[in-house]
């Protein structure tokens, strides 16, 4: 099979390609930047470099292809969220369009089903409909939880102030999901292509966790048992953010993200069963976490 990767160097377009290069597919590795799609054009992938606003560019890569694997790539330091994310999604649903691609797996989260006040979910919701409005294909959503990758940006923090903090109520039990078992499941689906129309899958991780308990959990792997979560006032949650490089636009879009899953807007629609639990376990991926930790 043909099968194109958005977002190759990322967190799950990476492991992708791997997968399906595994398989034996020919695999269309889309990015930015040569340098970092060097590894993959390495071990046999065709690599294409270009923006993902370029629908010309998308449409070539998409051509020809079984399936493609999309995404909306974003970066917290650009202002105008909403506007950037709108190009790339027009950009994706063009190419999806001129293409003639049967199969597409998008990327998108657990209350993208929510048409307003989750924040920068919205931009996944908005992509969602552009897609179902495509006659003759057949879409697949994977609906994830948050990373446990997430936690990362917390690493520095901790060892700077001795806690770990965010706006989400500390006790509050939400699906979190290692992005490799996102991958997985994405590249188990574009080798299967066995679904027809516009499905909806969740990923929900092996439970749902309280960031309380993830943070304790973190805390045993790095050597600090007693690691606190702190709950931070939206506002101020913002200014921290702003603080940390993100712009006002994406500071105030993330806090709400977290305001709605508060507001039990963010949650699950599907209940929860064995193909839509995943494996990898937060107090295994805490290694990872704790190797990070040590090297800072």
């Amino acid at each position: 099979m043909i099968i194109t990767v958005m977002g190759a160097t990322g967190r799950t377009g990476r492991r992708i390609a791997e997968q399906l290069l595994k398989g034996g597919n020919t695999v269309r590795a889309l990015g930015r930047s040569a340098g970092r799609l060097a590894e993959l054009n390495d071990i046999g992938a065709q690599v294409l470099v270009g923006e993902p606003t370029d629908a010309g560019y998308l449409t070539h890569a998409f051509e020809g292809a079984d399936a493609v694997y999309t995404l909306l790539p974003y970066d917290v330091q650009l202002p105008d969220y909403y506007t950037r994310q709108d190009r790339q999604g027009e950009a994706i649903a063009t190419a999806v369009r001129h293409s003639g691609v049967g199969h597409v797996v998008f990327l998108s989260s657990v209350g993208a089903d929510q048409t307003s006040g989750t924040g920068m979910i919205m931009s996944l919701h908005a992509q969602e409909q552009r897609l179902r409005k495509i006659e003759g294909i057949n879409t697949l959503f994977l609906r994830a939880g948050s990373y446990f990758e997430n936690f990362h940006g917390t690493l520095g923090l901790i060892k700077h102030v001795g806690f770990n903090c965010d706006a989400v109520e500390p006790d509050l039990a939400i699906p979190m999901v290692a992005t490799r078992d996102i991958a997985d499941a994405a590249a188990q689906a574009l080798t299967a292509c066995d679904w027809s129309g516009c499905i909806v899958h969740e990923l929900l991780g092996p439970r749902d966790l309280s960031y309380a308990q993830a943070t304790r959990l973190l805390g045993r792997r790095i050597g600090r048992p007693d690691l606190a979560y702190v709950q931070v006032p939206y506002d101020d949650m913002t200014q921290a953010l702003v603080q940390l490089g993100f712009s006002d636009d994406v500071a105030r879009l993330y806090v709400d993200i977290a305001r709605a899953i508060n507001e039990g807007r963010i949650r699950s629609v599907q209940v929860r069963n064995p193909s839509n639990t995943t494996a990898t376990l937060f107090e295994d991926f805490a290694g990872e976490l704790a190797q990070a930790y040590a090297a800072l």
